[in-house]
């Protein structure tokens, strides 16, 4: 494995696949590109999924991608690859391809990433760096990485230190730069739901009764909750309801309550199902687990700043200090 990447050398082979695939065919090929999309992953992630979830993504996000694989510790090691992703849309013969670069390295070669992925960034387009593994985040070589990248993604939930995760987060953000939280990601039907329920107006006169906010959580679903929690909150003080939000660990997945008075209104994920119960009526809806893609789609469609999860992120780094002070 070699020990070093030359961007020039990339950027040749590039050349060379487009020259060598518009000789194929007598129908041509488009060259689609809307961003670049780096994409941080251990070297024991599943590679097939990963492949699949970022070629799922470029009929709607043609992007050049860069997929850095981390071998973790020993010898300095950096080692590149390139190749193309290609599809004909429906009833069309001519092929649209997107240009693709895997790049292999040991940890005592991160400092040099920067340098290698900052030449081979599309010019005048987004970057968005997705960062799978929870441990590069921690490691300091991340700063100039992340510093590269329009949008930075991440997973909260899949950080073993859950409070870092966040607060390393919102100081990010506090600092300028563009984050987005697959974890926050994952309660966009929640929100949706939420926010239909007060849609009926007998339901809505009684909102100035909510005086209570508690979430309970289960394994996996902690900065979850403290989103929930804070974004629910947060929706309420905009309309002149102030509520401390009351957070805590449960057996169950993930459960909303808003009351007050003989108004109450709950949320929770039974299985693959999210329940509503508004008093004595309740709703049923299918509620799958998300796939990698579907909340990588949402994300890619929103590069500028999100002022609702900016704002919610915040409040629940507060929260999650004084949450896991009590727990």
């Amino acid at each position: 494995m070699g020990a070093t990447v030359s961007p020039e050398s990339i950027l040749k082979e590039l050349a060379a696949l487009w020259t060598e695939q518009g000789k194929q065919g007598d129908a041509g090929v488009l060259r689609a590109c809307s961003m670049t999309l780096v994409a941080v992953a251990e070297a024991d992630d599943d590679t097939a999924a990963l492949g699949e979830t970022i070629a799922a993504l470029m009929p709607e996000h043609p992007a050049r991608s860069i997929l850095i694989r981390l071998l973790g510790e020993g010898e300095r090691a950096l080692s590149q690859r390139v190749y193309q992703q290609c599809w004909k849309p429906f009833g069309q013969r001519q092929q649209i391809c997107c240009e693709q670069i895997e790049i292999t390295a040991s940890d005592p070669a991160l400092a040099d990433l920067p340098s290698v992925i900052l030449p081979l960034a599309v010019p005048d387009l987004p970057v968005i760096l997705w960062c799978r593994s929870a441990r590069m985040v921690r490691r300091p070589e991340f700063g100039a990485i992340a510093a590269m990248a329009t949008k930075v993604v991440t997973d909260s939930a899949a950080d073993a230190d859950a409070l870092g995760a966040i607060r390393r987060m919102a100081d990010a953000v506090r600092s300028g730069g563009i984050f987005a939280d697959l974890a926050w990601t994952r309660l966009t039907r929640w929100r949706e739901t939420l926010a239909r329920v007060f849609e009926n107006r007998d339901t809505l006169a009684r909102l100035s009764q909510v005086n209570r906010v508690q979430v309970r959580f289960g394994p996996g679903y902690q900065t979850a909750a403290w989103y929930l929690a804070a974004w629910a909150a947060n929706a309420l003080a905009s309309v002149g309801q102030v509520v401390t939000p009351v957070v805590g660990p449960q057996d169950e997945s993930l459960r909303l309550e808003l009351s007050g008075g003989q108004f109450h209104v709950e949320l929770s994920r039974q299985g693959e199902r999210l329940v509503t119960l508004v008093n004595e009526q309740s709703n049923c809806t299918n509620l799958p687990r998300p796939a990698d893609y579907h909340l990588l789609r949402e994300e890619l469609g929103i590069v500028r700043r999100d002022a609702v999860f900016e704002g919610t992120l915040a409040s629940a780094a507060r929260l999650a200090v004084s949450s896991s002070g009590q727990l």
